[in-house]
């Protein structure tokens, strides 16, 4: 299953209809309904998929957007925030996203976990690898204070976080509905990488699986945290997809594959049939660019 995240185009639409019909319009049959979906475009939407006209590989929390939000927002709410209030709304608006992937017969919600309060160590760290410093003396120190840091704090964090999914995994499979824990770019955003054994060893439902985004693995090697293949490699038993995009200039991603540092054919072997495979692209993607970079992912995974 190839799929087409409306991220790329959600932002030009007034009609939900009109905006699957243009993922469709590319030779699509699926596509993924992004976390900048505003409510108003639900409703055509629903019409295109009652007609039969596109089908949905899955939603990103949250979907629909709160009320009153019309930017994409993923992290609007975190289920690891130290406010009670923030959290209720964390779970409420996921509860609404998997309501309406059942509305759409969607079967996963790719979810950010939250996250540990940092200073903005990711930003320091990109900005070092731009200008060349990776393995600086700088650099070295700044990486190793994140991770002492992060590791001091995160208990609590990944406390709150693990109340949060065990209200929100039965949740998921009342619903038949998957959850895919997405890896995420930032140093500070959680499951670190090696706290994803942690969480699906608390976690063994399979209704919780793990959501691998090339760009962001891409850009944690570029930082020198992980190695892609060998990172995906570890979490292969318990993968259902994927988003699909490059990172140029080491840290900037959403980009065309073909175009960056991702080696796609490194990943082939973990790629199964049955993995729903989303192309997450920038809004500002050329029609061109994009289906050269879908192209490039076929002639190396398969059609």
């Amino acid at each position: 299953m190839y799929s087409l995240s409306t991220c790329w185009n959600s932002h030009r639409h007034t009609d939900g209809r009109a905006l699957l019909r243009e993922v469709r319009d590319l030779g699509f049959e699926f596509s993924e309904l992004s976390h900048g979906t505003r409510i108003s475009l639900m409703p055509g939407i629903l019409d295109a998929v009652s007609a039969g006209e596109m089908k949905i590989s899955t939603l990103h929390n949250f979907c629909p957007l709160p009320m009153g939000v019309n930017h994409s927002a993923p992290n609007l709410y975190q289920f690891t925030a130290e406010s009670d209030r923030e959290r209720e709304s964390a779970l409420k608006h996921t509860l609404k996203t998997l309501d309406f992937a059942t509305r759409v017969k969607a079967p996963l919600v790719v979810l950010h976990l939250g996250s540990v309060e940092l200073k903005d160590y990711s930003g320091k760290l990109k900005e070092l690898v731009e200008r060349g410093a990776r393995g600086s003396s700088k650099y070295e120190k700044l990486r190793a204070e994140v991770t002492e840091k992060r590791e001091a704090k995160k208990k609590k964090f990944i406390e709150r976080l693990y109340d949060s999914l065990r209200k929100i995994v039965p949740e998921a499979e009342s619903r038949g509905i998957k959850l895919g824990c997405e890896n995420r770019e930032s140093t500070e955003e959680l499951p670190f990488e090696d706290d994803f054994a942690l969480l699906f060893r608390e976690f063994k439902s399979p209704a919780l699986t793990y959501w691998h985004d090339t760009g962001h693995a891409q850009i944690k090697e570029n930082l020198g945290f992980i190695q892609h293949a060998e990172h995906l490699q570890t979490y292969a038993g318990r993968l259902a997809g994927f988003h699909i995009h490059d990172v140029q200039t080491h840290t900037r991603d959403h980009c065309a594959p073909g175009t960056g540092s991702v080696d796609f054919a490194a990943l082939k072997s973990m790629v199964k049939p049955e993995h729903i495979k989303v192309f997450e692209f920038g809004p500002s993607m050329p029609v061109e660019l994009l289906n050269q970079g879908v192209a490039h992912v076929k002639k190396i995974w398969g059609e």
